[in-house]
């Protein structure tokens, strides 16, 4: 089997750069790109923090008041609203110069996408190396962004080396360095690990990666479960196949709310659910599209995130369909709702032209 050969491009605090370069006075203060709540004053979360913001613990999802007390004796941060329009031009143009240097492209999210190289590298990692800093400095001369590339023979791998060495990082992980590479790195580096599994293995007495070597598939999998353990079990050792599959930016609809009042009581969420879903059908009828899936999305008041989607049979532009299936979607979420919703969204993707239905796969 060929040795692939696979780029992971993420962005450094990418909402945070955007506006470092609308205003390049921004890049020696504390920069926050803030999700500012309709209840005014210092309410609402952090969507990203540029480095300087970062040293004094500042970091997205925390609240912007935490983030304005971490911030009080540098008089020159600056707090400013999210401008997603802006950032997901900015993030066009920067993959539309990944796209033209990939065999194969992947768009993850706005600020990150996997690249199969193989073919255009002949294998060679050398040349893969020059072909990422060719990456990093088209997008830095033409959109003034910087970012980070991980490059190994695997996805995960490379993501875990875009991680590596940032802010404007390139680091490259060859088959043969491979262990040498991952064996030093703390567990939590493995993408899926979170808090809760972490301290677990913390508990065992276990840090880095070559310590959780030591243990075998039928102990992870007792302890975690058989899907959560083989993954682990693969990843330490550097295995993954899945491939790289080409996949653009889908465009979607959305309109998210803060309510008036945090509360799970479900006739109060619902008639918020109703209004939501009619501000997303205007928008799908001045641009004449259908949906095949909806989605609601939910803040909690620990400003946690949860959501759900559904697909349908059948592309539809029918308000009352869109309703009906928000409302089913909510009615699950609260099914174990403990904590009280702060934030309500409506979504809806998987959109086509009302006439003719051609697929849509541009950026919004």
């Amino acid at each position: 089997m060929e040795t692939r050969v696979v780029f992971h491009i993420d962005f450094d605090y990418f909402y945070a750069q955007c506006e470092e370069t609308r205003s390049p006075e921004l890049k020696t203060k504390p920069v926050c790109v803030c999700v500012f709540s309709d209840r005014g004053g210092d309410s609402g979360a952090i969507a990203t923090a540029n480095y300087a913001a970062r040293k004094f613990g500042v970091k997205s999802g925390i609240p912007i008041s935490f983030a304005k007390k971490r911030l009080e004796d540098r008089k020159d941060a600056v707090f400013l609203p999210v401008d997603f329009e802006f950032y997901s031009e900015m993030s066009q143009k920067a993959m539309e110069v990944m796209k033209s240097n990939a065999d194969i492209f992947e768009y993850v999210g706005r600020d990150e996408a996997y690249l199969d190289v193989t073919k255009r590298v002949d294998g060679d990692f050398k040349k893969a190396s020059h072909l990422a800093q060719q990456i990093k400095n088209s997008i830095r001369e033409k959109i003034k962004l910087s970012c980070s590339i991980g490059i190994s023979p695997n996805k995960l791998i490379s993501k875990i080396a875009s991680d590596f060495r940032k802010p404007d990082g390139l680091t490259v992980v060859t088959p043969d360095n491979m262990n040498e590479f991952l064996e030093p790195l703390k567990i939590r580096s493995i993408p899926g690990i979170g808090k809760k599994t972490e301290q677990r293995f913390s508990e065992m007495k276990l840090e880095t990666i070559q310590d959780l070597k030591k243990l075998d598939v039928f102990t992870l999998n007792k302890e975690f479960g058989r899907k959560s353990g083989t993954y682990i079990y693969n990843a330490v050792r550097g295995i993954d196949t899945e491939p790289v599959k080409e996949r653009e930016a889908s465009i979607q609809y959305s309109k998210i709310s803060t309510l008036k009042k945090d509360s799970k009581d479900y006739q109060f969420l619902y008639e918020n659910i109703v209004e939501l879903s009619k501000e997303v059908h205007n928008v799908l009828m001045k641009n004449n599209r259908m949906f095949k899936s909806v989605g609601i999305h939910i803040v909690q008041s620990d400003l946690s995130i949860k959501s759900k989607s559904r697909m349908l049979k059948n592309p539809t532009k029918s308000l009352e369909e869109l309703q009906k299936n928000a409302d089913q979607l909510l009615k699950e979420a609260l099914e174990n709702q403990k904590d009280t919703i702060r934030r309500l969204g409506v979504k809806v993707s998987e959109l086509s032209e009302v006439q003719g239905q051609s697929s849509i796969t541009n950026y919004f």
